[in-house]
């Protein structure tokens, strides 16, 4: 397989209650703090995106000044972290994200050249938000819209997509209606995956303990149960 660079980008972090990402059956205290980053891939096929992370404007609307809540420091906006490689947003040839709450598109208008692989579904959702879901979610804002230089490009598509070699968005809603994760298969290591917001943190998905917050539990459940399973097994 050709040479892939992966690379983790730093957006900042949210603290989330406890009762928010073990749903049931699981007594919770507290809350945890979660980085929030981005995916970049070089690929010879050309720079991809997975998640954009926050916007610093609405960090600070959404964090009400406390820092502790959401945080982002100047070093970690997307541009930033993406000149620490000599890289800058307008390079990202292809955008993709695992669904379109607020923290995982707030660089998506800044990646001014990139088309963006879109769910049918999340856009569908993105148009409608749930009532189900919680806090800011798809509301009050909107980060995939046209925004000075920013005209978005999608491409609606549903079901898995292979974006180039090694690298696959697994369907796995739950979360969202159009939620997807994503594989990246790499030479001489164990596959990467990133599993967006479908599960939280290891603990989670070792005990099958979905999220709280979520449009749809049993198909939460499933893409857990999907996620354990070597390589995502793609339905494709």
């Amino acid at each position: 397989m050709s040479m892939i660079k992966v690379y983790l980008l730093e957006s900042g972090s949210i603290t989330v209650p406890g009762h928010q990402i073990f749903w049931i059956n699981v007594p919770v205290e507290g809350a945890y703090r979660f980085p929030v980053y981005s995916v970049m891939i070089e690929h010879k096929e050309g720079l991809f995106m997975f998640d954009t992370g926050l916007d610093g404007a609405l960090v600070q609307k959404f964090s009400g000044g406390d820092p502790n809540r959401m945080s982002q420091t100047k070093g970690q906006s997307l541009q930033a972290q993406m000149k620490l490689v000599g890289k800058k947003p307008s390079d990202v040839d292809l955008m993709m994200n695992s669904h379109y709450h607020f923290d995982h598109v707030g660089g998506n208008k800044l990646c001014t050249c990139a088309r963006t692989i879109c769910h049918k579904h999340e856009m569908e959702a993105f148009q409608n938000p749930h009532p189900a879901m919680e806090g800011p979610g798809y509301q009050d804002f909107s980060l995939l819209e046209a925004h000075g230089d920013y005209e978005p490009k999608f491409e609606m598509v549903t079901g898995d997509q292979r974006i180039a070699q090694g690298v696959t968005l697994l369907e796995t809603p739950g979360h969202t209606a159009g939620h997807y994760s994503l594989l990246v298969e790499l030479s001489g290591r164990r596959p990467m995956l990133f599993t967006g917001d479908a599960c939280y943190c290891q603990q989670a998905m070792d005990s099958m303990i979905i999220p709280a917050l979520h449009v749809d539990p049993r198909k939460s459940y499933t893409s857990i149960e999907r996620l354990k399973e070597p390589c995502g097994k793609s339905r494709r």
